[in-house]
């Protein structure tokens, strides 16, 4: 139970502001394990937001079932490659980062790495990726390809 009697402007309030929090269940868990599954169920919810709205899966294209599903697993596994990017990522402070992050969204590992500015290069029977000069994320990028191309 939380009893604020000034409010975040700073005015003293006339009546208090009670706040109370109750969680109902039939776990046979501690209250302090019940709390903790509680809010680990927000993390849960933020990554399944993260899923639809980064991956656009908010509506599936299909009126049948099994494209639908086929779909979903496509968009799950895709999900979970470019997490494990993004985790790679931060390994090194390569990153031009402003400060500094534990975990970066799918949103931004799209935008940063797989959308990286570059062309197709032919030559000597070769096929080569060149990047401009002055690719802040090419040090990044570069370390990626290596660790997971070894």
């Amino acid at each position: 139970m939380i009893e604020r009697t000034i409010d975040k402007t700073g005015q003293i309030l006339l009546v208090p502001d009670i706040e109370f929090e109750s969680y109902w269940t039939n776990l046979p868990y501690e209250t302090e394990e019940i709390i903790n599954l509680y809010h680990e169920h927000g993390t849960c919810e933020q990554f399944h937001s993260e899923l639809k709205t980064d991956l656009d899966l908010e509506r599936f294209p299909s009126g049948k079932f099994a494209t639908n599903e086929l779909i979903l697993h496509l968009g799950c596994l895709t999900y979970n490659l470019l997490r494990i990017i993004g985790q790679e990522s931060l390994k090194s402070e390569d990153a031009p980062l402003k400060r500094r992050v534990f975990r970066r969204r799918v949103k931004t590992v799209i935008q940063n790495l797989i959308t990286l500015a570059s062309k197709v290069v032919r030559h000597s029977r070769k096929v080569y990726l060149k990047f401009g000069n002055h690719s802040p994320w090419f040090p990044t990028f570069k370390r990626l390809y290596l660790s997971f191309s070894t």
